[in-house]
């Protein structure tokens, strides 16, 4: 009757998974923005260390933590694996319900595993700062955390409805030291070309892509860095699944259903790789991998899948990812860690090859979700950690229907404590279902750059 399965922190992973080893085919490589070659290490050199590019292009199936990062690490891994043993009961169903719980971190979410390791190959190669975007506030928050304890400056451009609608991820970032923007803003090129198409935008993760990176390219002492979409970012999420299967097994237990919310894909790809992993390479060949969005954001359940760039003003590498288009401005829904128009290249292979599926749900119904959890697990998550907890519920109402005693694993990627304006608007009937109409994603699908 365990509720809650630690790990010791020796037994905290000493090494990274890489999924890209137990692909059937290489990924398709990123290709040059203005050339459209396949992209070089030296292309990307003015914005990444050569640590993390190498990384980037790795092939190999574990990579090493660096001791100084698996000490930071520390302060908050191993991370609880809970038993949701009241939500089960409240369902009255058969199934066995676990979550992975990231909202331990200091700043409150999984974000910090890449942050961490982030700063650190920065700071080894002399980088005196880092530029980066957030949407809901825990990317940029992780990051201020990170730069912090190495010392180093830290820029945030946060996307404008998210920056209204939550306040302290702002105080949060300043706290630790970081400066934090409204973007799209008048500080790059790229913002203020924006601002004078539509003054009144509520801004986009393309949006503030572009002026991380802009900012970064502008600055010799600046790097550009990523919270989620490229690959080893995903990689360094890894100890999420890595630490789950070693739990699960002190439960004797391996799940049948793997959940994680999807914006860019970083921590869906925590959790699900080292199980997509077994998966592909025919170990538990039968493992349903769930990947939940926003509706109002369906990037992979009405995206293309087609290479595309990973911001609006087209200055990243072109990815071959599921894609809404570049320019795509979803509506600002409250879950604005899933407001991004692409998903990572990786998560993208994945469920293109049929390894991982997608599902997409409105605002009420996930956050009807995060209610029924938080009055029986005690826990308020965050809007985008909701939409993986709506996906369990439904696996688990599914198991009540056929009476299968299936394992449901699913990633509680943050907590909800600077979400309370959204949980407001929906206790009060104000929050509005949008589904992105097909119309308007073919008119954004239809700019394109033309690749293959």
């Amino acid at each position: 009757m365990q509720t809650k399965i630690l790990l010791d922190e020796g037994e905290m992973p000493k090494r990274w998974y890489n999924i890209q080893a137990d692909l059937p085919t290489p990924m398709d490589p990123p290709l040059h923005p203005v050339t459209g070659k396949p992209a070089t290490p030296d292309d990307l050199r003015h914005i990444f260390p050569m640590e993390l590019i190498r990384q980037e292009m790795s092939t190999e199936r574990y990579i090493d933590i660096p001791g100084e990062v698996r000490d930071i690490l520390t302060l908050w891994r191993p991370s609880p694996l809970y038993r949701a043993r009241r939500l089960e009961v409240a369902l009255k169903t058969p199934a066995k319900i676990y979550y992975k719980w990231e909202g331990v971190s200091p700043p409150g979410s999984h974000k910090p595993n890449t942050a961490i390791a982030q700063a650190y190959y920065n700071r080894e190669e002399g980088i005196e700062r880092l530029a980066t975007e957030t949407g809901a506030g825990q990317w940029g928050s992780a990051l201020a955390f990170a730069t912090s304890l190495f010392d180093m400056e830290c820029t945030v451009y946060m996307v404008r409805a998210s920056y209204d609608q939550k306040p302290y991820r702002k105080s949060m970032m300043q706290v630790y030291g970081a400066e934090c923007i409204p973007s799209p803003s008048d500080r790059t090129q790229s913002g203020r070309a924006v601002l004078a198409r539509d003054p009144e935008t509520p801004g986009s993760l393309g949006i503030a892509i572009s002026e991380a990176v802009e900012d970064a390219a502008n600055h010799d002492n600046t790097n550009y860095s990523l919270g989620s979409v490229l690959n080893h970012v995903c990689l360094h999420q890894t100890v999420i699944g890595q630490e789950a299967e070693e739990q699960l097994a002190v439960a004797d237990a391996y799940p049948d259903v793997v959940i994680a919310c999807v914006g860019g894909g970083s921590n869906f790809a925590g959790l699900s790789f080292p199980f997509a992993g077994e998966k592909l390479t025919g170990k538990h060949p039968d493992t349903d991998i769930i990947a939940v969005e926003p509706a109002a954001c369906p990037t992979l359940t009405k995206g293309l899948y087609t290479y595309d760039f990973g911001d609006v003003a087209g200055l990243t590498p072109l990815m071959r990812m599921f894609t809404l288009g570049h320019d795509f401005v979803p509506p600002a829904i409250h879950a604005g860690g899933l407001r991004y128009h692409g998903a990572s290249p990786l998560v993208s292979r994945l469920v293109h090859d049929g390894v991982v599926r997608a599902v997409a749900y409105h605002q009420n119904e996930v956050f009807e979700a995060a209610l029924t959890f938080a009055r029986t697990e005690g826990i308020i998550v965050a809007p985008e950690a909701a939409h993986a907890v709506k996906a369990a519920i439904d696996q688990a109402l599914l198991c009540r229907k056929t009476g299968e005693e299936k394992v449901i694993l699913f990633n509680n990627s943050g907590h909800g404590n600077f979400d309370f304006s959204a949980y407001e608007a929906y206790l009060m009937g104000k929050l509005s279902d949008y589904e992105y109409p097909l119309e308007l994603i073919k008119e954004s699908l239809s700019r394109l750059p033309v690749r293959g």
